[in-house]
């Protein structure tokens, strides 16, 4: 089985090598210049041109590169298994969702699951490595869908962001969701609600929303010490290595995997941003 996944989830370059996943890069377009996330750009220049008071923006996966994708797997035989990036913040689902019924037309024995992960950055990447396992161990399409669905169902997307103009500008959430507090260090706290990105409360200062965010964890976890939480960072190791060091004197979890915010998802939520993953009910 054919796994794909978008840029989106926020995995290094490695990841996809390693475990035999095929990329579908979203586009950053930079400067006048047009580049496919991952593949021709790091996440590292989009936080640097950002901070230069350079706004970047983004596109989604072209049709042209769905059709080529899912032609050379319609024509391979085997059968094709495609997390997607949330519906509610890229179009990336809907455009593989149409090219594949195009080429059903030509290709009527084409096998393609297209699954709405309602996810996006760690979160999402932790769906797509569970992906890999279900896969690797043999489990049927309908299989793999049913477990992914349950587990995306119960993750939470814990986001401390820096300033979410960044995001009001990106079209990511609403401007009139878009706390002003810049001045007075205000750190909003948000979270994925249905595949959306939604403002839930406001802190002053990043230590505090640290806190707040160990009390949601608390709040909606279950067993975390069984888990393995999920850490993304935009360019800011340092913050990130704090995060965990608080969350594992706190939770004890099974594992921390900790990663760099990708330039899709970080053009949008701009530098220093911090974001936590974790399940709310374990199967």
């Amino acid at each position: 089985m054919r796994l794909f996944a978008d840029s989106a989830c926020d995995l290094p370059k490695s990841f996809y090598e390693t475990n035999n996943v095929t990329l579908v890069p979203l586009r950053v377009h930079l400067e006048d210049k047009e580049y496919m996330d991952v593949e021709t750009i790091d996440s590292k220049e989009v936080f640097e041109a950002i901070r230069r008071g350079v706004q970047p923006k983004t596109s989604q996966a072209s049709p042209e590169q769905f059709f080529q994708l899912f032609e050379e797997l319609a024509k391979s035989g085997e059968e094709g298994f495609y997390l997607a990036f949330s519906s509610e913040l890229s179009g990336t689902h809907n455009t593989a969702v149409m090219i594949r019924e195009q080429l059903k037309e030509d290709y009527p024995e084409l096998k393609l699951t297209i699954v709405d992960s309602r996810a996006a950055s760690l979160g999402y990447g932790m769906l797509v490595k569970e992906a890999v396992k279900l896969r690797n161990a043999g489990e049927s399409s309908v299989r793999m869908e049913e477990i992914l669905r349950e587990k995306l169902a119960h993750l939470e997307s814990i986001v401390i962001v820096e300033d979410l103009d960044y995001m009001a500008r990106g079209g990511r959430i609403s401007k009139s969701s878009a706390f002003v507090g810049g001045l007075l260090n205000i750190k909003p706290i948000i979270h994925m609600e249905d595949g959306k990105l939604v403002p839930i409360e406001k802190l002053r200062g990043r230590k505090k929303a640290m806190k707040r965010v160990l009390d949601i964890m608390e709040e909606r976890g279950e067993r975390l010490n069984e888990q393995t939480i999920g850490i993304c960072h935009g360019d800011d190791l340092q913050a990130a290595n704090e995060l965990k060091e608080l969350i594992e004197e706190t939770f004890h979890p099974n594992n921390i995997e900790i990663e760099m915010i990708g330039s899709a998802v970080g053009a949008h939520t701009g530098p220093s941003t911090l974001a936590v993953f974790f399940q709310n009910k374990l199967s």
